[in-house]
């Protein structure tokens, strides 16, 4: 330093400004007089310095770390208060200026708050002490600051006594927009709120989900942390941790602080992307320590420090990874440009310049690139201050390099603000006198003023807040150098980002290529399963169960398909259509259902066949002649056509016709069969008494007509009362089963019992027959066809209640075929094979001998049963009659006569021989 002394001829005078702040005046830091003044609070400095004497004092101490940024500010302050004096904006009003240095220390503003409470013209610097402060006048109308959100609080606190309008550029803290606590309150910057909004949605957007969170210890960034959290979770960000610095660099813990934060995000290896909410001295230290531990990670910054060229400058910031940030949106400054040009002509009042302008020759020795750093390394006691040849040391492109362009427009934005509110509030007064108006008649004013700002409409919200928006910035690497660049603009009204072109949308989408998250995506068809972590981006990833699906990645739960519609397998993507199924004609089992139904048709023809052409044989005769015969073949044929109705697509026609005209064929199948069964028992029966009850019962046209009848009856009152229809069945995966619902189990129940009970009747009939003549024994295999029958029906029931799906009516038509093979098969078959193979025995003569056998052997055992009963009583010698006969003699060829025959008889002790002739050529004729 002593070499820049010798080389610089000036006159230099060592200042110790530890004796600085000799009265209030020497406590302002620049200053211009006016007819309305206006108050400034800027950090100019990073930190106050704290002594090490004991007791301490109340003194306000000396601070150090000169803040470029800040300087600039309260040069933009300066500039927009001079281009309002020049211009007709307040009609020859002048305004003046107080500007203070914070030190970014609280205290130091409380100081400089007072000092702006003081009375106005007043002897000395006093604050009155009063209930009402309508009619105050203080030393200033309003204030522009501060530059950290802390200071602004407890500032606006202070100034809340006499309602003093604190107009920031700067404090964002969204606690400020509450007008209960803060009602003097307004600012030129968008709230919190949104920058964390904007914040998590990048964040979003990138794909992130796992991310850290730096902040400072002080209301700012436990305010950020509260609202980002609230922007986190509703965009499902988890914060992977917090770590919180002293607010002020004087802590002496700071480093040990700073220390444990890079231990922090070194040893969580999953989170890739930084969140910061610091003062940019808490950055420069916080990166330095970073790039020494080869720290490389995506940061988001804030607006504090997004746009700060100091810190781009430090040494090997390149390999700290990718700094993305957010800075209120900037117009052009050209005007604050030229303003730069002319620092040398500013008033020497302006104490920011001065210390400005000794730092230069302090420093003239270092580059571009590191005078920041050398700038900001002196403090206030051991500077040197230069007397003389300050134009020749400016370095006007240093400080154009270093404007942050958002601050300097919220600053100059604050400026005109209350420039048109004092416009308004003097279009009826002289504001020359300074106490035309009071402050709080002014903070009226600029809460409804409305004025344009670049062919922009600027006015605040019911908050206090001027919503403009942000600009989102990346710092690039070019030619060695990083540069601060823009990418995008953020639409507070639209939450979303705004590209002037595709290659800055293409640098925003890059930021995907990197991975910061808890836990992997889940892929389509799978779905978050949270984890024993307490976060809900960390978690395990699970197919989705059947009948669900996800067709997005990261989803928290699985769709559910509709059920009755559509289906998905395990780890589905999508819902799958149901296919409509039902036993269509192509299906292979109806192909085989219909071949058998055909091959019974064919068996029937071939029956009716056989017996038309053997119609005089005595086997066609004794089977009910050829009329009973067609009836029953003809039920057959019905019963086998009815199975078509339950092949193919369900109609409403179908539905209803087909149990019905089921169940009528194959009643009148059985009453037919019943009435062979009677007719048989009755012609081979040897019990009076039995005979006698046949003969009366035995009336085949009502019986079948009856008997078919209450079946009709049954299914007409089912049709119309609870009539089958068409149903589609959901509840088999991935098919729609189309199928006809039965209206009522119960009349179904019905119809298939009454059949049972008719085929019960016959088999009982059938059985009592069973012993006749072998040959011609049909009885016997009647019996044989209903067993058959109990069989097939007995196990359609528990096998029809269990069967889901379209082979459901095959299962009926499987139980209607074999009942119906079987009783067409006992009925008819036997006698087929005796026609066809056993000729020799379809003769008259053939048959009248069976006959004669097996009656000589019946009339035998007669006899005896008989001469037993003579042994005991004696029977009455009169003709035995029957009532029966009396109204019937030929409805069953002659019977009563072969029964009058038979008791003579055996009353006479006529031999057996000729009892076993007589009967023989009765029942021939009977039969």
């Amino acid at each position: 330093m002593a070499l820049v002394g010798l080389l610089i001829p000036c006159f230099v005078i060592s200042f110790d400004v530890t004796h600085s702040c000799q009265n209030a005046d020497n406590f302002v830091g620049a200053s211009s007089p006016g007819d309305i003044v206006i108050g400034g609070l800027f950090a100019v400095h990073g930190k106050m310095l704290h002594p090490e004497e004991h007791p301490m004092r109340p003194v306000i101490q000396n601070c150090a770390g000169f803040e470029i940024q800040v300087f600039l500010q309260t040069l933009a302050m300066i500039h927009a208060i001079e281009m309002i004096n020049n211009s007709t904006l307040l009609s020859g009003i002048i305004l003046g200026y107080e500007i203070y240095d914070t030190c970014a220390e609280v205290t130091k503003a409380m100081g400089a708050a007072l000092r702006f409470l003081a009375k106005f013209n007043a002897s000395k610097d006093t604050v009155e002490y009063k209930c009402n402060y309508s009619d105050y006048i203080p030393r200033i109308k309003a204030v522009i600051g501060s530059s950290y959100s802390e200071i602004a609080m407890a500032v606006s606190r202070l100034l809340n006594l006499q309602l003093i309008p604190l107009v920031s550029h700067a404090s964002s803290a969204e606690i400020l927009s509450d007008k209960i606590r803060f009602p003097s309150f307004l600012r030129t910057v968008p709230s919190d709120f949104y920058q964390t909004r904007a914040m998590a949605r990048l964040i979003h957007q990138s794909g992130w989900n796992w991310i850290g969170l730096i902040a400072t210890d002080d209301d700012y960034g436990r305010s950020a942390l509260e609202s980002f959290g609230i922007q986190a979770m509703a965009n499902n960000v988890c914060i992977a941790f917090k770590e919180m610095l002293p607010a002020y660099l004087s802590d002496g813990t700071i480093n040990a602080k700073v220390n444990q934060a890079l231990e922090k995000i070194v040893k969580e290896t999953r989170v890739n992307v930084i969140v910061v909410f610091l003062r940019q001295f808490h950055v420069t230290k916080l990166f330095k320590k970073a790039i020494e531990r080869n720290v490389h990670k995506i940061w988001i910054a804030s607006d504090n420090w997004s746009a700060a060229v100091k810190i781009t400058s430090i040494p090997n910031i390149k390999h700290l990874g990718t700094v993305v940030g957010f800075a209120y949106k900037s117009e052009n400054l050209s005007t604050f440009h030229d303003f730069l040009k002319t620092l040398h002509l500013q008033p020497s009042e302006n104490m920011f310049l001065k210390e400005y302008s000794v730092l230069l020759s302090t420093c003239a020795h270092v580059e571009d690139q590191d005078l920041n750093k050398c700038i900001s390394n002196y403090s206030q006691e051991n500077l040197i201050y230069q007397a003389g040849m300050r134009s020749q040391i400016w370095r006007d492109d240093f400080l154009r390099a270093n404007i942050e362009p958002g601050f300097i427009q919220s600053t100059m934005l604050a400026v005109h603000a209350i420039a048109y509110a004092v416009r308004e509030q003097c279009k009826d007064r002289d504001c020359k006198n300074p106490v035309a108006f009071a402050p709080w008649e002014l903070l009226e004013e600029i809460k409804k003023v409305t004025f344009t700002d670049n062919e922009k409409e600027v006015h605040f919200d019911a908050k206090g807040d001027l919503n403009m928006g942000y600009d989102v910035l990346l710092w690039k690497e070019i030619s060695g150098h990083m540069v601060i660049t823009e990418i995008a603009e953020y639409d507070l009204q639209k939450d979303d980002f705004i590209f002037k072109d595709e290659e800055k949308e293409m640098e925003f989408l890059n930021f995907q290529k990197v991975k910061s998250t808890c836990s992997r995506k889940c892929r389509p068809g799978q779905m978050k399963k949270v984890s024993a972590s307490p976060h809900t981006c960390c978690y395990e990833c699970v197919n989705c169960p059947e009948d669900h699906y996800t067709n997005q990645t990261d989803m928290d739960y699985c769709f559910l398909c509709n059920n009755k519609t559509h289906w998905a397998p395990v780890n589905s993507i999508t819902c799958y259509k149901k296919t409509v199924e039902y036993l269509s004609w192509n299906d292979w089992f109806a192909i085989l259902l219909i071949i058998l139904s055909g091959l019974g048709v064919v068996l029937i023809f071939a029956i009716s066949t056989i017996f038309t052409r053997n119609l005089d044989t005595p086997v066609v005769k004794a089977s009910g002649g050829l009329t009973l015969c067609y009836v029953i073949l003809l039920c057959h044929f019905f019963i086998f056509a009815s199975t078509g109705f339950f092949i193919g697509e369900p109609r409403e026609f179908k539905c209803k016709s087909r149990q019905a005209f089921f169940g009528i064929s194959f009643a009148l199948c059985i009453s037919c069969i019943l009435m062979k069964s009677l007719k048989i028992l009755l012609a081979f029966s040897f019990d009076p008494k039995l005979q006698n009850f046949l003969k009366c019962l035995y009336k085949p046209i009502p019986i079948v007509v009856t008997c078919t009848g209450i079946q009709v009856v049954i299914c007409t009152f089912w049709v119309i009362f609870r009539s089958p229809f068409v149903e589609q069945n959901f509840f088999i995966r991935r098919v729609i089963i189309l199928e006809c619902n039965e209206g009522s189990i119960v009349a179904f129940g019905v119809m298939l019992g009454y059949i049972a009970a008719l085929a019960f009747i016959c088999f009982i009939f059938a059985f009592k027959g069973r012993k006749l003549p072998e040959n011609y024994n049909e009885a016997k295999f009647i019996t044989f066809g209903m067993l058959i029958y109990f069989i097939a029906w007995i196990t359609f029931i528990p096998v029809y209640t269990t069967t889901f799906g379209k082979y459901r009516p095959a299962v009926e038509i499987t139980v209607i075929l074999i009942s119906n093979y079987g009783i067409l098969c006992c009925t008819f078959l036997p006698k087929c094979y005796i026609i066809l193979y056993k000729q020799e025995t379809n003769t008259k003569s053939a048959f009248l001998k069976i006959i004669y056998n097996y009656s000589s052997k019946s009339a035998g055992i007669l006899t005896v049963s008989q001469i037993s009963l003579d042994s005991n009583f004696t029977t009455p010698q009169y003709p035995i009659t029957n009532s029966c006969c009396k109204s019937e003699k030929t409805s069953v060829n002659d019977n009563c006569h072969s029964e009058v025959s038979k008791h003579s008889l055996i009353r006479a002790n006529v031999p057996p021989k000729n009892t076993a002739e007589t009967i023989s050529r009765k029942r021939l004729s009977s039969i």
